[in-house]
Parts: structure tokens; C-alpha cells; sequence
């Protein structure tokens, strides 16, 4: 059963995407802070600096397999006068302590062994061999600032310090479809939107089967005629939105929604917003996906993404990236490289839209493949892509373009 068209959600008017980033700066607050394992902290930003409260190593260590020593021992030996060393010394190998009397390791292949006595045929410098207290990091040390992303080296550092947990802000983000069932375009929505939140930092969340928000609307439209439309919404689309923010393992801190967002018979997204919190922008001025929108419910941010590939992709890195960035909190660092290039043909843009132009590797710049609609092949062949601001009508020819990796985050 359709809805009659009175009914449909509908565009008043184009958001600003400056407007909505500033809504989300001003409203959004990040994330509770968690305490994971280095593992599960990766990509994740600190939500405390990580200080060093002992040394590391401790004690003297081995660096190399050998024998420990007293350099003392050692000092005027030579090939034809080599230093015997008595008693014989004990062999050590790498990471292990450094035997007590002893203050360096020589490596075994230096040493001769003459009637079970251990002889060095040159001197060893003090601490030759030795990793010693404090190197690897000092007591009161700062590895890292809050905001910094722990990349894969930063958990093995971790790891190998010694340091179980860190305090993190690592945003769950539900990644609910508008409507159940299988559809394949959905499904590559909601792969590509769980993979975005996951290497941008954050924890792609499941929502539960229960929370399909277009089938409770759906059913609404089964048992409802339309003068009683409203009242039945206010209920069950409220309701299953609430599934959605509420009922997700680990409770989200917000939710994508996929799908839904246009004027179309069984287009419901936006209701469901509306009726269970606020729409602060539905219909952004992005191109492609100028259906999206945004606002909150219980509480938490919801962004609702088109049920169209490209246009879902661009409103995730217009929009949904400034999101998660905002839950994960205040960032250390550079952000993320974009490429400085240039245009090798010229692009056309609409006044008002911000627009995610695909391009592609041309001997020393970019060309444009696709914008307004963004071929499924267009975005297999990209390198990349260029954001055209509001005010422009586009760029020509060897214009200065910074190109955003098509790589996740």
C-alpha cells in the first residue's frame, strides 16, 4: 500500500553542508570514553594522553645472544693477548637480563673457547651489547597525546611495553537499513558504510532485525487510512527508531540510516526521524545525495543516507566523517593527506551544491570522471575525488585541485 502523496515527506529547501558541519560541531559531543585492549583500541582516538609511570626496560637487557661480561675485564685485549675470562661467564641470550657484575654482552661469534675457558681477542666497550633501564621509554615519558589514532605500530608498541588497556573513543555507529529485506544496492550501502566507520576509527554496530523502520511502516499503512496516518506513525515509527538507538548491542552513540530519504510511496526515513526526535536539515546541497539528512533522536545523532550508491558515499564523506570525527573527539595530528595536483579538463558545477567530483590519474594530474552521478565503474576506476565548493561553477583546465583518497577512511 502506497502513501497518499499528501503525506510524503517532502524537500522544503537545501541545507548549506557548512551548515550542517556546524550543526554537528555544536550539537554532537563525543563519545564516552572506553578502556580496550591495544588490539581492539586500533584506529581509535586516545581519550588520555598515555604516560609512561615506570621505565622500560627496567633492568639491563641482552641485545644480542652472547656472553655476559665486565668490560673491565676486557680492556687490553687484543688478538695475540686475548682476556681470559674467569670464572667462565654465563651465556645469555637476547631480552634476558643482564647477569649480575656484568655491564655488557659480547656476541658469541667473538668469543674463543680454549680448554673450556671463554677468551675475547678484543676489548668490549662498556654497555656494548646492553639495552639499558629507560631506553625503550622513561618513567613520567608521554607516548602519546589524547586525539592521537593508534595505528598498527602503536599497538605493538603498546603490547610490548606492557600497557594492557588505553582509554579510547571508539564510536558506535548502527548502520540500520530503511526497509528489510534483501536488495542488493542496499546491502553494498551497508558493507560500504560498516567498512567506513570501522577504518575511520569508529565500531560498526548492528541493528537489530526487530528495528526495520519502512516494514513498522509498512505495516502502519496496511491497518491505517490516511486521516489516521499520523497518529499511527507517531507510535510505531517512533517506536522502531528507538530499536534502533536503544536496543543495539552496546548501546550506539548514533545511527546511519539507508534509504528512505526521497518523496516515494514507501519513502519513510525522514517521518521516522521526525517523529522520534528532530530533522535539523532533510534535503543537504550535496551532489549526488541531495536527499540526505540529519538530525537527532533520543539523543543521539542520526544521519539518513540515500538508498543510491554514490549519492550514500558522498553524503558519508561530506557528512558522515565530520560525524564520526566529532564523536571521537578533539584530534592530534595531521589529517588525513590529500594529494595537491591539477585539473587536465575542466569540470562543471552548479552554484549552491557542494559536489564530490570522481577523478582519475592522468600523467601529472587528474581528470574528471564522473560527478551529479557517480557510475558504479566510474568509482572502480578513481583514484580519488575533489569536493567543488558551493560558490563555484566549476574549474578548468590545470586549476589547483587537492584530491581525497577513495581509500577508507
Amino acid at each position: 500500500m502506497a502513501i497518499a502523496f499528501e503525506h510524503r515527506q517532502r524537500i522544503a529547501a537545501l541545507t548549506p553542508v557548512a551548515d550542517v558541519v556546524a550543526r554537528i560541531a555544536l550539537d554532537v559531543e563525543p563519545a564516552a570514553p572506553r578502556h580496550l585492549a591495544p588490539p581492539d583500541a586500533l584506529g581509535a582516538a586516545l581519550a588520555h594522553d598515555v604516560t609512561m609511570t615506570s621505565p622500560r626496560p627496567a633492568v639491563a637487557l641482552a641485545l644480542v645472544d652472547g656472553i655476559a661480561v665486565d668490560s673491565a675485564q676486557t680492556a687490553f685485549a687484543e688478538p695475540y693477548a686475548p682476556a681470559s675470562l674467569l670464572p667462565v661467564p654465563d651465556e645469555i641470550a637476547a631480552g634476558d637480563a643482564v647477569t649480575a657484575g656484568a655491564d655488557a654482552v659480547a656476541p658469541l661469534a667473538a668469543v674463543r673457547w680454549q680448554h673450556g675457558t671463554a677468551e675475547l681477542p678484543e676489548a668490549v666497550a662498556p654497555d656494548s651489547g646492553v639495552l639499558l633501564p629507560g631506553t625503550d621509554a622513561a618513567a613520567g615519558e608521554v607516548l602519546w597525546r589524547a586525539g592521537h589514532r593508534l595505528r598498527a605500530g602503536d599497538v605493538a608498541v603498546m603490547q610490548a611495553l606492557g600497557i594492557e588497556c588505553a582509554a579510547v573513543r571508539k564510536p558506535r555507529i548502527a548502520v540500520v537499513r530503511a526497509r528489510d529485506g534483501s536488495d542488493a544496492v542496499i546491502d553494498a550501502i551497508v558493507t560500504f558504510l560498516a567498512c567506513a566507520v570501522t577504518t575511520g576509527g569508529g565500531e560498526a554496530v548492528p541493528a537489530p532485525a526487530s528495528a526495520g523502520i519502512t516494514a513498522v511502516f509498512d505495516e502502519v499503512l496496511g491497518a491505517a487510512l490516511d486521516a489516521a496516518l499520523d497518529a499511527a506513525l507517531d507510535a510505531a515509527l517512533g517506536a522502531a527508531l528507538a530499536a534502533v538507538l536503544a536496543e543495539v548491542p552496546g548501546n550506539a552513540d548514533a545511527a546511519i540510516v539507508t534509504g528512505g530519504t526521497g518523496a516515494g510511496p514507501r519513502d519513510g526515513s525522514v517521518h521516522a526521524l521526525r517523529r522520534a526526535g528532530t530533522v535539523a536539515a532533510h534535503g543537504i546541497a550535496i551532489s549526488p545525495g541531495e536527499t540526505a539528512a540529519f538530525g537527532t533522536a533520543f539523543g543521539k545523532p542520526v544521519l539518513v543516507v540515500p538508498g543510491r550508491l554514490d549519492a550514500a558515499m558522498a553524503a558519508w564523506f561530506l557528512i558522515g566523517r565530520p560525524l564520526l570525527a566529532q564523536l571521537a573527539g578533539p584530534a592530534t595530528g595531521p589529517a588525513a593527506a590529500s594529494v595537491a595536483t591539477v585539473l587536465t579538463a575542466k569540470v562543471a558545477s552548479t552554484i549552491g551544491m557542494t559536489e564530490v567530483v570522481l577523478v582519475g590519474r592522468d600523467g601529472a594530474g587528474v581528470t574528471p570522471l564522473a560527478s551529479r552521478y557517480l557510475p558504479l565503474a566510474a568509482i572502480a576506476h578513481a583514484c580519488g575525488f575533489i569536493v567543488i565548493p558551493p560558490g563555484s561553477e566549476g574549474l578548468g583546465a590545470g586549476a589547483a585541485v587537492a584530491v581525497e583518497p577513495l581509500r577508507l577512511p
